[in-house]
C-alpha cells in the first residue's frame, strides 16, 4: 500500500501518520527526513541538494524529485510506503507518477485529513507560552488552572512566539490552501483520493484512516 497523506498545517497530520506507520508496517517517508539523510550519506541527490542549501538557495524540484526516487527504490518500501510533504506542486505530482510507474511504487491512495481553516486558525493562534518559565499553554485546549497565572510558576506574564501571531498563522494556511488545491483535484481525479474529517477526536479521525486503508489492501 503506497500511500501519501496531507493536511493544513495544524491538521494532525503527523499524529496520524506516526499511526499509519504502527499499524501497517512501512516507513515514513518524510522529506526533510530523507534531505537529511541524503546530505549525510553523501548520495549524488544529496550532494546535488546540498550545494543549493549552503549557498541559501531553494532545492529544484529535480533534485527533490531525485532524492524521493532514490529513497523509494531501498527495499524497505516494497510492501509500501507512506509520503509526508511530498509532492508540494504538479511538477513533483506529475514526477512521482513517473517514479512510481518505472519502479513499480504508484500511489495507490492519498488522504487528505480535512480541517476547516477557521478551526485551524483557533487551534494555531491559541498556544501562550509563560514568560519566567517557558510553559506552555493553550486557550482552548491546555488554559491555566487560574486565568492569567502559570500553573507552573505563578508567572502572570505570557507572550506569543511570532509564527503563532493570527496574521502569521492565516497567511501560511492561505499559501498552503493555495498549494493543496490543485494537488488535490488532481488526485481526485484520478479516483484515489480519500477525505477524512480531522475535526474529530484523534482516536476517531484514525479508525476513518484505518477504515479507508483496510478498503485499499
Amino acid at each position: 500500500m503506497n500511500l501519501m497523506l496531507m493536511g493544513l498545517p495544524g491538521a494532525g497530520k503527523g499524529t496520524q501518520a506516526e499511526r499509519i506507520v504502527d499499524q501497517y508496517k512501512i516507513p515514513h517517508i518524510s522529506t526533510g527526513d530523507i534531505f537529511r539523510a541524503a546530505i549525510k550519506n553523501e548520495t549524488p541527490m544529496g550532494l546535488k541538494a546540498k550545494g543549493f542549501i549552503d549557498k541559501g538557495e531553494l532545492v529544484p524540484d529535480e533534485v527533490t524529485n531525485g532524492i524521493v526516487k532514490e529513497r523509494l527504490t531501498k527495499d524497505d518500501t516494497k510492501n509500501g510506503y507512506l509520503l509526508d510533504g511530498f509532492p508540494r506542486n504538479m511538477v513533483q505530482a506529475k514526477a512521482l507518477d513517473e517514479i512510481g510507474q518505472e519502479l513499480d511504487r504508484k500511489l495507490t491512495g492519498v488522504i487528505n485529513i480535512h480541517v476547516d481553516p477557521d478551526s485551524l486558525l483557533e487551534r494555531l493562534t491559541g498556544r501562550y507560552i509563560c514568560r519566567k518559565c517557558g510553559a506552555t499553554y493553550h486557550k482552548v485546549f491546555n488554559p491555566t488552572k487560574v486565568e492569567g497565572v502559570c500553573d507552573r510558576c505563578g508567572g502572570k506574564e505570557f507572550f506569543q512566539r511570532e509564527d503563532d501571531k493570527p496574521e502569521t498563522v492565516k497567511n501560511r494556511l492561505d499559501v498552503n490552501i493555495k498549494m493543496n488545491t490543485p494537488l488535490l483535484d488532481f488526485y481526485k481525479q484520478k479516483n484515489i483520493l480519500h477525505e477524512v474529517n480531522g475535526n474529530q477526536e484523534i482516536q476517531k479521525v484514525f479508525a476513518d484512516v484505518k477504515e479507508i486503508l483496510d478498503n485499499l489492501k
